[in-house]
C-alpha cells in the first residue's frame, strides 16, 4: 500500500491520508472545500465549494498517477439535498467518464462545510 500526499490539496484534518494506492486503485478520502495554502473553508455557495472540492481531488489523483476520467466511483455528500442539480453541473464537468456514485444528503460536515467527494479511481 503507497499512501499519496500532495501539497496541492489540503492537508488531512485528522488521522487519515489524503489518499492510498493498493492493488492497481486509488482510494482518495473525503475532500471538502478547504484552501490547500491556507486549510480556511472556501466559498459559501454550493457551486463555490463544489469547485474546490473537485480541484482537490484532481490534484490528489494526479498526485496519485491518475485523474478524474480513470475514475469508477464517487461518493458525494451534500448537506442540502436540494442543492443537487447545482452540484452535478460542476460535477459532470469534471467526471465527464460517468463513474458509479452515490449521493446522500447528510446533517452536517466538518468544518461547516456544505458538500464532501471522494473517489475510487484506476492509477
Amino acid at each position: 500500500m503507497k499512501t499519496i500526499y500532495t501539497e496541492k490539496a489540503p492537508a488531512a484534518v485528522g488521522p487519515y491520508s489524503q489518499a492510498v494506492v493498493i492493488n492497481g486503485l486509488v482510494y482518495t478520502s473525503g475532500q471538502i472545500a478547504l484552501n490547500p495554502s491556507t486549510g480556511e473553508l472556501v466559498g459559501t455557495t454550493i457551486e463555490e465549494q463544489a469547485e474546490q472540492v473537485m480541484k482537490n481531488l484532481v490534484a490528489i489523483l494526479e498526485a496519485a498517477g491518475t485523474k478524474p476520467e480513470n475514475a469508477v466511483k464517487t461518493l458525494c455528500f451534500l448537506t442540502d439535498i436540494n442543492d443537487f442539480v447545482a452540484f452535478n453541473t460542476v460535477y459532470a464537468r469534471y467526471f465527464t467518464k460517468k463513474p458509479a456514485r452515490s449521493c446522500v444528503g447528510i446533517q452536517s460536515l466538518p468544518k461547516g462545510a456544505i458538500c464532501e467527494v471522494e473517489v475510487i479511481a484506476t492509477v
